[in-house]
């Protein structure tokens, strides 16, 4: 059920470039899509572009025991939207996790 907040490595370039060109953006600024997934679709995103398999997950006692305190970090997650860049007017030409994904890996 945890959030993970990703990025495609295109638009990553992007915004930083977006950045450098706005020099009034200032303060933290979150570089991810604004389309975050949970992890299980993640997985099944990643399985359909690579025609495998989603991956089996791992039981949360198992992730806090090899983890500990840090297991709680992956197993809650954080829905973290790039606020500041979309209300500067940043476009993400990769936001949606299927397509992007399978450009990766059609490449």
């Amino acid at each position: 059920k945890q959030w993970f907040s990703w990025v495609h490595i295109k638009d990553l370039a992007e915004a930083f470039a977006f950045l450098l060109k706005h020099p009034e953006i200032s303060g933290p600024v979150n570089v991810c899509s604004p389309k975050p997934v949970r992890n299980k679709d993640l997985a099944k995103a990643l399985g359909k572009a690579l025609h495998k398999p989603s991956f089996i997950p791992a039981p949360g006692f198992m992730v806090k025991l090899v983890l500990g305190e840090f297991g709680s970090v992956i197993l809650e997650g954080q829905k973290v939207i790039p606020r500041k860049l979309l209300e500067n007017g940043f476009v993400f030409q990769h936001a949606d996790i299927q397509k992007a994904l399978q450009g990766i890996v059609g490449q």
